[in-house]
């Protein structure tokens, strides 16, 4: 069942659609730095996945082994980010953009001694941090480092209203997923452009953005945080 069938009040704040349009731009925006230095992604781990299978199957060991960090890298991230919601789930949100933030700050400062290391462990791990610790816009699944199954609902609402679908907001679902789809298209366009720019200093936009996305989940009122996190656990239970 939906969250969005309650009224727009019981929303979490980590859930809204603001916050979500700008993750979804600093997960393009992370992509298209990381394969544009890296030639790997630190979001798409199918794509990591397939690179690391044909590589294998053509023998090719070394080039396989340039799949490994990042696969790895996302396993831990999601398993801690994973934790933290478990062990701590009133300060995860928090926690968790702030561990984003210090971990691209480690990418930037490192970028220049340990570059491999640094863009393949730390931008995948950002990028596990992400897709667990904010995982719902408005009540619905979605993903803010990668498009496809947002794509898919964009169209599944379209679809949905033009057939007469019975939600009391038949357009808002393909509204929400399209945007955070354009979002993510312009995170990567911007990150395209501010790397090929300056390298050095790309990383700063996405830092700022999270710093901006940490205000916001703060704005939301201190007696609502009981309410947020109980229907979070509800609606994965169901």
């Amino acid at each position: 069942m939906s969250l969005q069938q309650g009224s727009a009040a019981s929303i979490p704040r980590d859930e809204s659609l603001p916050i979500a349009a700008i993750l979804a731009f600093v997960g393009g925006y992370i992509e298209a730095y990381t394969w544009i230095v890296h030639r790997v992604f630190a979001n798409a781990q199918s794509a990591n996945l397939v690179f690391l299978w044909v590589n294998m199957a053509k023998g090719q060991w070394q080039a396989a082994s340039h799949y490994v960090q990042p696969l790895a890298a996302f396993i831990v991230g999601v398993v801690l980010a994973s934790w933290l919601r478990w062990a701590a789930p009133r300060r995860a949100v928090r926690i968790s953009v702030l561990s984003e933030i210090a971990f691209l700050f480690v990418v930037a400062i490192l970028h220049n001694q340990l570059p491999e290391q640094a863009g393949t462990l730390g931008l995948s791990f950002v990028a596990a941090f992400q897709t667990v610790s904010f995982p719902r816009v408005e009540g619905w699944t979605y993903n803010s480092v990668m498009v496809t199954s947002n794509f898919r609902q964009t169209i599944e609402g379209l679809f949905g209203a033009i057939a007469g679908g019975i939600a009391p907001q038949p357009l808002r679902r393909s509204y929400v997923f399209g945007t955070v789809c354009i979002a993510f298209g312009s995170g990567a366009a911007s990150g395209a452009l501010a790397t090929e720019a300056s390298r050095a200093y790309s990383l700063i936009v996405p830092v700022l953005l999270l710093v901006i996305v940490v205000w916001l989940c703060e704005q939301r009122p201190r007696d609502a945080d009981s309410q947020s996190i109980a229907a979070r656990e509800g609606s994965v239970r169901t």
